[in-house]
């Protein structure tokens, strides 16, 4: 009876976004026979056919869309964009990224120069390709575009960080573009704050060629 009248409330968790099948602790396929024609002209060797998803972001876009992304065991992300709601009818574009390099950023003079000239340039370059920036301001300037991500991963945590990103674009065989995104990612982690860049490389991908597993 006292157990019962002094029981703890159990808080509900917050529900984890799900869109195309995809979701937390999920897995999906990606068609091999389109990746193996496509990964000659890209700049990862060699994309996972199988990919586990064990964390998921999303993050509120000015222009009232919405970002997912749906990160996996293959060292990369499915990031899918809605616009006016978050069902299937919604999708504008659908990415599969992998992730190219990660910089820890030490001090507040080396994130300052990021944000005001690494993050945003007119050209970006690795690996011997130029990629061309793709979000152009009115101006002369075109600063990151700024969002902040909530995180939600397998065993319940949750976090969000701070992002400053541009998109980039190179040109590759039959008329389809490698991409390049570029982000200052800042964290707070206790009484610090994490930042880093990280250079990630992805392509455009259609839902068809994506098979959910389960």
């Amino acid at each position: 009876m006292f157990s019962k009248l002094f029981k703890k409330k159990t808080e509900d968790k917050p529900k984890t976004p799900e869109v195309m099948g995809l979701y937390l602790g999920g897995s999906f396929e990606l068609d091999n026979l389109k990746m193996s024609l496509l990964e000659p002209s890209l700049v990862i060797e060699k994309s996972a056919r199988s990919q586990l998803i064990q964390a998921v972001g999303e993050a509120p876009l000015d222009t009232g869309g919405t970002l997912l992304r749906f990160y996996t065991d293959d060292d990369g992300f499915l990031q899918v964009v809605l616009d006016g709601g978050m069902t299937e009818n919604h999708i504008t574009d659908v990415k599969l990224w992998h992730f190219y390099e990660t910089k820890t950023i030490g001090s507040q003079s080396q994130w300052d120069t990021c944000l005001a000239s690494l993050i945003s340039q007119p050209t970006y370059e690795i690996e011997g390709y130029t990629y061309t920036r793709v979000w152009e301001a009115v101006g002369n300037d075109s600063p990151p575009v700024a969002v902040t991500e909530t995180t939600y991963e397998e065993d319940g945590d949750i976090s969000k960080t701070d992002q400053f990103m541009m998109l980039y674009e190179r040109e590759i065989e039959n008329d389809r573009v490698e991409s390049l995104l570029v982000v200052g990612e800042e964290k707070q982690v206790g009484n610090n704050l994490d930042r880093c860049l990280v250079i990630s490389t992805g392509f455009d991908i259609q839902p068809a060629d994506i098979t959910i597993n389960g």
